[in-house]
């Protein structure tokens, strides 16, 4: 299952993003480290489901809305200097390590200052949060590397030492794997004598590795209290941005449970179907201009980014009955897959199970109902059914 981390600083609502997103019972609050240990939980990637492509929905959408389970983390917030540990920050950062992205959730009203202390809304500029994880995860992976440089020095003096394999043990260690470790390696220039290595090579490894294994989406939260200048101002740095409520979120979350909300995660619009008070009323209408103002609360969209942007995945639907599109139960389209674009049947077979991936024959289409080759690359929605010696 694809891993995203929520990280920032303190009181950024990175808390209640997670409970909106997961609607888990977590503590939120108006100070710093509320959070301590890290949460997790799953929420789900949505995108569109075949079944719209049929005269009957599956029964495993709402209504066509397709929710697939993705990890959710949790980190107790940052402060500058964290790297170092203060805060507990090298604590709190070794939470990333398992990570495949970072929602850098940012308190884009400027209504907290570096330490997470509420200060008036406005005041702080949230600008210089924005490169402010970046910074201290480069620094944490830039110590790790440092720590453990002597052992790789030790090492050099044996006559089989290659540099690459060492770094790769090294750093397969921040959570790369070895194929990430070999494409950083590629693009950098360093000595083969890691005696010869200075701070400037460990520093540009460290950003390198983080870049390519840590890819971040920046989450400009409470963009309801937000002054639209700061907003703009994110946006124009170049990071992949998305505009968020979290409150704006879990509220709505809330209401659809209570059934005085007509709402699914990631919608654009939502309808009040219950009786509420005219404060209740007057808050919702509230969610709704930054709704309608963002296409959304900006919470799924944030996981959807993540998902389908920065990591690039696709969902994939494994069948039995190319047919009828279901499984040996007869229930229809019950497992959705996100693997990277790129993959192929095989790798789908892999991920449904390993030993249907060690009998792996060949696979069919399901909506061509067509055989296709081992170098087809899935896309997103393809429904596949998987002809493997394991069945």
């Amino acid at each position: 299952m694809l891993s995203l981390a929520l990280a920032g600083k303190p009181n950024a609502g990175k808390s209640t993003f997670y409970k909106a997103a997961t609607m888990a019972d977590v503590a939120v609050a108006n100070y710093p480290f509320t959070t301590i240990d890290a949460n997790r939980g799953v929420t789900y990637a949505r995108t569109r489901c075949p079944c719209l492509d049929r005269d009957e929905r599956c029964g495993n959408c709402e209504d066509g809305k397709r929710y697939v389970p993705v990890e959710l983390v949790d980190v107790a917030g940052l402060v500058p200097g964290a790297h170092e540990g203060r805060g507990l920050g090298n604590q709190f950062l070794d939470q990333l390590t398992d990570a495949d992205a970072i929602l850098n959730v940012v308190d884009a009203s400027g209504g907290t200052n570096e330490e997470g202390e509420p200060v008036e809304v406005g005041t702080y500029d949230p600008i210089d949060e924005v490169d402010f994880i970046e910074r201290e995860m480069d620094q944490w992976i830039a110590g790790i590397v440092e720590r453990n440089w002597e052992s790789v020095e030790r090492k050099s003096r044996s006559p089989e030492f290659d540099i690459d394999d060492a770094l790769s043990e090294l750093l397969t260690g921040v959570g790369a794997t070895e194929y990430e470790v070999a494409a950083t390696l590629r693009d950098l220039e360093y000595p083969d004598d890691p005696i010869q290595w200075t701070t400037t090579e460990t520093e540009a490894l460290a950003r390198e590795i983080r870049k390519r294994t840590k890819p971040i989406v920046l989450v400009a939260n409470k963009a309801d209290v937000a002054p639209p200048e700061n907003l703009d101002r994110m946006r124009e740095t170049g990071k992949l941005t998305v505009a968020a409520t979290a409150d704006g979120e879990l509220a709505l979350r809330k209401g659809a449970e209570a059934g005085v909300v007509d709402y699914d995660p990631g919608d654009d619009d939502f309808a009040i179907a219950g009786d509420l008070s005219a404060a209740q009323r007057q808050g919702l209408e509230k969610i709704r201009e930054v709704v309608e103002g963002h296409g959304g609360t900006g919470v799924q969209q944030s996981i959807n980014t993540a998902v389908y942007d920065l990591l690039d995945h696709v969902t994939v639907y494994p069948v039995q009955n190319e047919s009828k599109w279901t499984d040996g139960t007869g229930d229809t389209l019950p497992d959705a897959f996100l693997l990277p674009r790129g993959s192929t049947p095989r790798d789908l077979a892999y991920a449904v199970h390993s030993d249907i991936g060690e009998g792996y024959l060949h696979a069919v289409d399901a909506k061509s109902n067509r055989r296709i080759g081992e170098d087809y690359e899935l896309v997103e929605g393809d429904v596949i059914k998987i002809v493997s010696t394991a069945r």
